[in-house]
Formats: C-alpha cells, structure tokens, sequence
C-alpha cells in the first residue's frame, strides 16, 4: 500500500524546492518528483546569475545545488520519475508516475518551463556564452557591447527594447518583413536610435571560441549570407510550458496553467507554482515566490481554511 502524502510536488526547480523547504518547515508530510537527474530545473543551464538578491554572480548550477541542500537538510524526501498524469481519488488524488503511483491530498505543479530553441550550429556549445533566453537575466553583461535579438513577438521586442538602453548597437534579427509584437511596442522600438531590424532573415550559425563573437544570417528573399559581429545573442522565438501532463485536468491559456498569486487552480486541490503558471514575469525570484505561496495556499486547503 502506498502511502498518502499531504502534498505531492511535481518538479524540482526554484518553485519546487522552496515548496519543499516551506513544506518541511510546516511539518508536512510531502515528496518531490523530479524528472531529471539534477535539480534546479532551468537556472543549471544558466552560467551566471546576477538578478538573485544577495548572491550576485552565483554559478546557475551552485545555485540549485543550494536550493536542494536546503531542502534536503529539513528532510525533504526526492524521488526521480516521470509524472504521467494525475487523477482524482477519493482521498485527494493519485500522482501516476513512469515507476510508481503517489496517493496524495493536494499537488503543486512546479514543472517549468523550456525556451524554444533555434536548433542551429553553436546554440548549445555557447549557451551561457553569448547565447542567452532572458534579456532581463544577462543583459547587463553586454553593456556598451553589440547584442542580437532572434523573434519578433512582444518579448523580442521587448528585449531589443531593454537592451537598447545599455548596448552600443542592437539588431533585432527575424525571418518576416513585419513584426508581430503589439503596435506600442513596436512604435517604442522603432524610435531606438541603436536599433537595426534585419528582415526576412534566419540565424544559420552561431560562432566564437569560449564567447560569442560573430552570427552566420541568411537573407531568405535574397539567399545571401553574412557574417554579422555581435558579443551576445537573444533568442526569443517562444517558451514552451511543461504542462502536457495535465492537459483535461486544469484551465490553461496557450499551455500555461492559470493561477493566481495564491497558485489556486480551478481544481480545488491542485495548485501551480513557477513559470508553468500565468504570471507577468518569469524570474528565480518569482519562482521562488510560487513556491512559498503555494505552500501557503495548501495548508489553509488542508485545515479547511480555504
């Protein structure tokens, strides 16, 4: 028999381990999934972070490393699976696992979510290099230096837009003639002085040693190719929430599973904490937020004070 756990924490990134953490220190009875071998979730991917407060420039990957000690020095129990789907029981619900099945009263869904990638040459050996996902996170390490942003959505926008503010020159770089972003923001950007649009032009290649230095584009209307020098690349071509596990059991808008600030999704019971929620900004600092909150938000379910 398996047995029944307070709370179910799906996903070991900021907002799962600080549930974990706040979890513990509330005496609850709870587990964390994991899916992968290492926690932290994004931020290990990350090779430095300067927006943390009190802990400028931490290595991404020492960062989650503290985060799991934490939760781990209060007895934090992990657990590495795959979460299938969850079901609803007449206890609470049961968390259906690749290896085992979780009877559970609440669940906090902290699963993340990923950047789309441009899957060309460079993106990944020169990730946390040059090639960045999040202006706010690394834009103040080009200062004065020459950047490229990859989209034309509100986030491509908006980024070229913030690092405007700070670059010698920017290039917004994307594959159509018009942009898609909302018409303010594009009226903000056009008025960047530092601001090159290249359209209906694709990234081939991203090149550079131990740092980017230099992207291969491609015109598509005209086949010709160029060799452009930049410091920095910011691609912001989508994210991709990981909620696919949850499809038919909780509202979601374009994926992202709609909670507020107390984390409460529709069902009552299920709550959704870090970047898989909807929310304004996705940061360490608002993930961490989710986790404490969503915390919060399962004790007053738990004693009926909802």
């Amino acid at each position: 028999m398996n047995k029944m756990y307070d709370v179910v924490i799906i996903g070991s990134g900021p907002a799962g381990l600080t549930a974990a953490v706040y979890g513990k220190r509330a005496e609850l009875n709870m587990v964390v999934i994991e899916k992968e071998l290492a926690s932290g979730g994004q931020v290990l991917n990350t090779y430095e972070v300067d927006n943390y407060p009190g802990l400028p420039g931490i290595n991404g990957y020492d960062l989650g490393m503290k985060f799991r000690e934490h939760a781990e020095k209060l007895g934090a129990e992990f657990v590495t699976d795959e979460v299938l789907r969850i079901e609803t029981s007449e206890n609470g619900f049961t968390v259906v696992g690749e290896e085992k099945i979780y009877p559970t009263k609440t669940v906090i869904i902290a699963t993340g979510a990923h950047h789309r990638k441009l899957s060309v040459i460079g993106e990944e050996e020169l990730a946390g290099m040059g090639v960045s996902y999040c202006a706010t996170c690394d834009g103040a390490f080009f200062r004065n230096k020459v950047a490229a942003v990859v989209g034309g959505g509100d986030v491509a926008i908006e980024d070229a837009i913030f690092l405007a503010r700070m670059c010698k020159k920017v290039y917004l770089i994307h594959r159509r003639n018009q942009l898609r972003g909302a018409k303010t923001l594009q009226t903000q950007l056009f008025n960047q002085e530092n601001v090159e649009i290249l359209w209906d032009t694709i990234v081939e290649e991203i090149e550079g040693g131990d740092q980017v230095e230099s992207l291969t584009i491609k015109n598509s209307k005209t086949e010709e190719t160029q060799k452009l020098a930049v410091d920095g690349v910011f691609i912001a071509v989508g994210i991709n929430p990981q909620s696919k596990a949850f499809d038919n059991l909780v509202e979601m808008d374009h994926g992202y599973i709609r909670a507020g600030e107390d984390c409460e999704t529709n069902i009552p019971g299920i709550f959704a904490a870090g970047d898989v929620r909807t929310k304004q900004l996705r940061q360490i600092s608002t993930a961490v937020s989710d986790g404490a909150n969503a915390i919060t938000s399962v004790e007053r379910y738990l004693t009926g004070s909802h």
